[in-house]
């Protein structure tokens, strides 16, 4: 019913969500739509007056709002994936009794407020201050830039500097009613246009102690759990993003006709279809996956989330970039819409932690033993940037102990279907080299691996690799047990080439950590950089 009614008001208005983007903005009376269709109390449960969806369910509408427009699906899901997301995780019953009926409604809009001029991924160096008052309530004093939704949002979840025994960093729920709040003027923006992203200056303004979101000193747990709980929303907008960009490459390559046929017959132009298709279906495996562990009640999957925006995100930017190379000359132009998901999708790579930032905590938090994911390694693990020595401690021995009871490379995973078999033994393979790389690492580098970036990397992209792959043997061998062999031959090949794919990057990555050439690229990087610039003229 969610889906059909989207279809119903998204559907036909192409030109003006250009006239969205062109302008840069979304009119007072759209943001009303949005309302009254409920798409701001989609996960907010029934008895604070929303929907009720699941995980899984409130990615698949932004997957399908993602298919029309990124800006909608950007202003629905910062109101709901991250702006109050901490209420419902973290707030209280009267937190929740006073402010989510209204954020259902759209009464209440919400924003998220963490990054600031000087701490982008750094959220230790955070400015905004709250200072606690005599009768117990906060003076909340600072400046946050790149808000969504800070324009007209009337509820904002912020982040500020409570020095004290505590903590560092407290949440707090902020109603621009309380005063000394304002608005800086609309960003100019590459993409995701129509969507209001505005700084939020916050001057002197008098929070109760009520509003706290949590416990004092305890706001970067609360801004790491919004975030990880959130990404099944962006996962969801991405695959929706691939999806239509598909269905405008395929209808395009079978009506262009070069050379007397259409490019659709073109191996070239097959190529790029083929890959865009499994990078879709790989990232809504894995999607659907943690959108899916999150509903069944697990508390630990931070590591997996953090792959799944990666993967997401930077799958979305292939296949945007290939659906206008295969448009060719059209893709180019602004009447049509492959220019404008090319613009949208780059944001992806950035905002919720960048993909750099996520590689670096996969790879230090998220390393693999010989059978399955390095689960949780105790609280401890939280540390690892605050206290890196403590940190690798933990996880070196953790690590150590774990490795020695690795499983033969010739088993094979047990629970894929047997005309996967194969693919089953190279992940088990992969899985094995993987492990012992990790011992490796750990032995060569000590405490120092926190400080190897570009090694961290590519442990994170063989462990991203690895649980991609095993997240659609998982869906195709349950699609070959419910459908048989014969209906599902499209699905096998899927899964055939992916593990290809991956099977290549893991070989490149895991054969240059033994290999470590990272010294050249690293003084390289440091001559151009002290040289400001590209010192080779011929020209």
């Amino acid at each position: 019913m969610i889906i059909d009614s989207i279809d119903k008001f998204m559907g036909g208005r192409e030109e003006e969500y250009r006239t969205f983007d062109r302008e840069g903005m979304q009119p007072a009376a759209y943001l009303e739509e949005l309302c009254s269709m409920g798409l701001f109390g989609l996960i907010i449960p029934e008895e604070y007056e929303g929907i009720g969806l699941s995980n899984a369910g409130y990615a698949r509408v932004l997957q399908h709002t993602s298919r029309y427009d990124a800006s909608t699906s950007l202003t629905i899901g910062a109101h709901s994936s991250i702006g109050m997301k901490g209420l419902l995780l973290f707030g209280n019953e009267e937190q929740k009794r006073r402010y989510l009926p209204k954020l259902a409604s759209g009464e209440m809009k919400a924003a998220f407020c963490l990054t600031e001029p000087g701490s982008g991924s750094d959220a230790a160096s955070i400015k905004t201050t709250a200072t606690r008052n005599a009768d117990g309530s906060w003076s909340l004093s600072g400046e946050k830039i790149w808000i969504t939704n800070g324009s007209f949002a009337e509820f904002f979840t912020v982040f500020a500097r409570t020095d004290g025994e505590e903590g560092k960093l407290t949440a707090f729920l902020v109603e621009r009613a309380f005063g000394g709040i304002s608005s800086g003027k609309k960003e100019d923006k590459l993409g995701i246009r129509a969507s209001a992203t505005t700084t939020v200056t916050f001057d002197n303004v008098q929070v109760p102690d009520a509003n706290r979101l949590g416990e004092v000193g305890k706001g970067f747990k609360v801004a790491m759990g919004i975030l990880n709980n959130g990404r099944t929303g962006l996962g969801g907008g991405c695959v929706g993003g691939m999806k239509r960009c598909i269905e405008l490459a395929a209808r395009h390559a079978a009506e262009r006709k070069q050379f007397g046929r259409p490019i659709a017959e073109f191996g070239l132009v097959k190529e790029k279809l083929a890959r865009m298709t499994v990078l879709c279906f790989a990232t809504e495996s894995m999607v659907h996956w943690l959108a899916s562990r999150i509903d069944a009640g697990a508390t630990n999957y931070s590591v997996e989330a953090a792959m799944s925006k990666v993967l997401a995100s930077e799958s979305l930017w292939t296949v945007a970039n290939e659906a206008l190379q295969i448009a060719g000359g059209v893709g180019y132009m602004k009447e049509y819409p492959y220019e404008r998901v090319v613009r949208d999708s780059r944001i992806n790579l950035i905002f919720e932690g960048t993909n750099e930032i996520l590689r670096l905590y996969i790879g230090l938090t998220g390393l693999k033993d010989a059978g399955e994911y390095l689960k949780e390694i105790g609280k401890t693990a939280g540390n690892i940037f605050n206290d890196p020595i403590k940190g690798f401690g933990v996880l070196s021995s953790y690590a150590k102990k774990r490795i020695s009871k690795a499983f033969s490379a010739r088993d094979s995973i047990r629970w894929v279907h047997p005309l996967l078999e194969e693919e089953g033994k190279a992940c088990s393979y992969y899985t094995v080299w993987l492990s012992r790389a990790v011992e490796a690492v750990l032995r060569k580098h000590g405490k120092n691996i926190i400080g190897k970036q570009l090694l961290t990397k590519r442990l994170a992209d063989t462990a991203t690799s690895l649980f991609s792959a095993l997240t659609v043997l998982s869906r195709v061998t349950k699609m070959i047990q419910d459908k048989g062999d014969a209906a599902t031959k499209d699905e096998q090949r899927i899964a055939r080439i992916y593990l290809q794919y991956t099977k290549s990057q893991m070989n490149s990555n895991l054969r240059k950590l033994e290999r470590d050439e990272d010294a050249l690229l690293l003084e390289l990087a440091d001559s151009i950089v002290q040289g400001q610039g590209y010192p080779w003229d011929v020209l």
